[in-house]
């Protein structure tokens, strides 16, 4: 595939590797600034967690999180370059069934870019089973 270095991002899909379900294997960033976001968990304005024993209620939190995150930089899911998502479960269903979740949802454009799913044994927080890790592509 040829990357047109008139487009900010460009996404690719390199001939010789297996399909993927929405995500691109390689990302080109043509922009010179990138935002970082902390881990988005899924806790609430007021530090308490959401959908205690839920994955996919965490998931939606966590992507209500990663949206404000996101705004406050002046970007949207579009401009995701990377996404690292953790799911404390060794049930490959139970990870699957996040990231259809966060696909279906407003972050899901964050997810056709190079994205890793991961099953872990526990993140940071009591109860936590969710967890997003953005890096987006800022306009110059």
């Amino acid at each position: 595939m040829r990357i047109n270095p008139a487009n900010r991002i460009n996404r690719v899909q390199p001939d010789g590797l297996h399909p993927t379900p929405g995500y691109h294997h390689v990302t080109v960033v043509e922009a010179g600034r990138t935002a970082h976001l902390a881990g988005q968990c899924p806790l609430d304005v007021s530090g308490d967690l959401v959908g205690a024993g839920d994955a996919l209620r965490q998931a939606d939190q966590v992507a209500a999180n990663a949206l404000v995150a996101l705004s406050a930089v002046g970007a949207v899911p579009q401009d995701v370059i990377r996404s690292v998502i953790y799911v404390a479960s060794e049930d490959r269903s139970v990870l699957a069934a996040v990231w259809a979740r966060l696909n279906a949802g407003p972050l899901a454009g964050a997810f056709t870019t190079a994205s890793t799913l991961l099953g872990v044994t526990v993140l940071g927080f009591p109860g936590q089973l969710v967890e997003v890790d953005l890096t987006a592509a800022l306009a110059d």
